[in-house]
C-alpha cells in the first residue's frame, strides 16, 4: 500500500532530537525546478485556482525539487487549510494524529492543522496540489473538516480511484501540466457532483484571520449579522477548530512566514500581535514545538515552501499585491526556475 500507519512521536521529540540539524542542508542536497530563494530554499509555482475552481479551491501549487535518493531530509509541515495533493516518486514519513504516515506515489487528502507535523522525505520533493476553501473537504470529497484535524487520508478511502488522480502524472510533462491536469480533473468531479459552494461566512472569516487576527469574535459576528453561535457551528464545521483557535494559527504561521522570510517586511503588526515576548514564545511553541529562536535558526525548507504559498494568496486576497506579481520577498530573493513562466 502507498500508506501506511507506524508508531508515532510528537513535535516537541522531534525539536528536541533535531537540535542544531533540524534541517540536513536542502539548500546544496535539493535541486529546485519550480523556483528557490536566493539561498537555494526550494519554492512552488503557486497561483490562484482557475475560474471554474474559484469557489471552491483558494490555490494551486506544483512542487519540485530533485534530491539523492541516499539521503532523508527533514521537515515541518503547518496549514491553514485541507489540500489535494499527490505526491510521486518521492518517499515521505508524516506525524499525524494517527499515528506515522508512509507516503509514496499516491494522492491524498490533508485535513487543517492545529499544530506543526513533523515529516521526513527522501528523493526531492514532487508534489502537485490544489488548497480547498474551507469547507469544501466536505462539500466536495464528504469528509468532516473536524475529523481531518491533523490527520491524512487517501483518496482512494472516498470511493476514487488513487489511479484515476496519481495517474494524471508523467514524467514527459512540465510542472505546469501535471497541476492543469489536476484542475482539469477536480473540474470534471464538480461538473459530475454539482456541489454547493462553500459557506460565505466561513470564507469571510478566512479573509478576517489573513487582515487581522486580533479581531473580536462578537465585533466579526455583529458585522456579519449573526449570533456567535452561529460563527462557532460555522467555523467549526468548515475550520475543524473554533473561532479563537483559528485566530490563535492565523498569528502563529504570519510570524513563522516572517521568520522564514516569505513575509511582507512592511507589515510589522505582526510582531504586535502578541501581549509580549513571553506570550509570543509560549504560542509559538504550542504549534512548533520550539523557540522563535530556534525556530529561525534551524529554518524547514519544506515549511518555508509552504508558509509562502500561504503568504501570496493572503496579500492577493486583501489586495496588497496582484495574482502573479512580483511578491515582497521576491525581490531580491526568488530565482525562478527555467519553465515556471511558462
Amino acid at each position: 500500500m502507498p500508506i501506511r500507519l507506524q508508531e508515532s512521536k510528537d513535535v516537541c521529540e522531534w525539536s528536541r532530537a533535531q537540535g542544531q540539524n533540524a534541517i540536513h542542508n536542502e539548500q546544496t542536497t535539493l535541486e529546485p525546478k519550480t523556483g528557490a530563494t536566493e539561498d537555494g530554499v526550494p519554492l512552488a509555482f503557486n497561483r490562484p485556482a482557475v475560474e471554474r475552481l474559484e469557489p471552491w479551491v483558494g490555490r494551486a501549487i506544483v512542487a519540485v525539487a530533485e534530491g539523492p535518493r541516499d539521503t532523508t531530509l527533514h521537515g515541518l509541515l503547518c496549514n491553514d487549510a485541507s489540500y489535494l495533493r499527490s505526491a510521486v516518486d518521492v518517499d515521505w514519513s508524516v506525524e499525524t494524529a494517527d499515528g506515522l504516515l508512509a507516503i509514496r506515489d499516491a494522492t491524498f487528502l490533508c485535513g487543517q492543522h492545529s499544530r506543526a507535523m513533523p515529516l521526513s522525505y527522501c528523493g526531492g520533493i514532487k508534489v502537485a496540489g490544489l488548497m480547498l476553501r474551507p469547507g469544501a473537504l466536505h462539500t466536495l470529497f464528504g469528509l468532516e473538516e473536524a475529523a481531518m484535524v491533523d490527520r491524512i487520508q487517501t483518496i482512494s478511502s472516498t470511493g476514487i480511484r488513487d489511479e484515476e488522480v496519481t495517474g494524471l502524472y508523467s514524467p514527459d510533462i512540465t510542472p505546469q501540466q501535471w497541476l492543469e491536469r489536476l484542475e482539469d480533473w477536480l473540474a470534471t468531479r464538480i461538473a459530475v457532483i454539482d456541489p454547493p459552494p462553500p459557506d460565505p461566512l466561513s470564507q469571510a472569516f478566512e479573509l478576517q484571520a489573513f487582515e487581522d487576527p486580533n479581531e473580536s469574535i462578537h465585533d466579526f459576528a455583529e458585522a456579519h449579522n449573526v449570533s456567535v453561535r452561529t460563527l462557532e457551528r460555522a467555523v467549526k464545521r468548515d475550520f475543524g477548530l473554533n473561532p479563537k483557535q483559528v485566530m490563535r494559527r492565523a498569528r502563529i504561521l504570519d510570524l513563522a512566514a516572517r521568520l522564514c522570510g516569505v513575509a511582507d517586511k512592511e507589515e510589522e503588526d505582526i510582531l504586535l500581535r502578541f501581549f509580549d515576548e513571553a506570550h509570543r514564545i509560549r504560542e509559538f511553541k504550542a504549534f512548533f514545538g520550539m523557540t522563535p529562536g530556534i525556530f529561525k535558526r534551524n529554518r524547514s525548507g519544506l515549511l518555508t515552501l509552504s508558509l509562502e504559498i500561504r503568504q501570496a494568496r493572503r496579500l492577493e486576497l486583501l489586495e496588497k499585491i496582484k495574482p502573479g506579481a512580483v511578491r515582497p520577498w521576491m525581490r531580491r530573493a526568488f530565482q525562478p526556475a527555467p519553465d515556471a513562466e511558462e
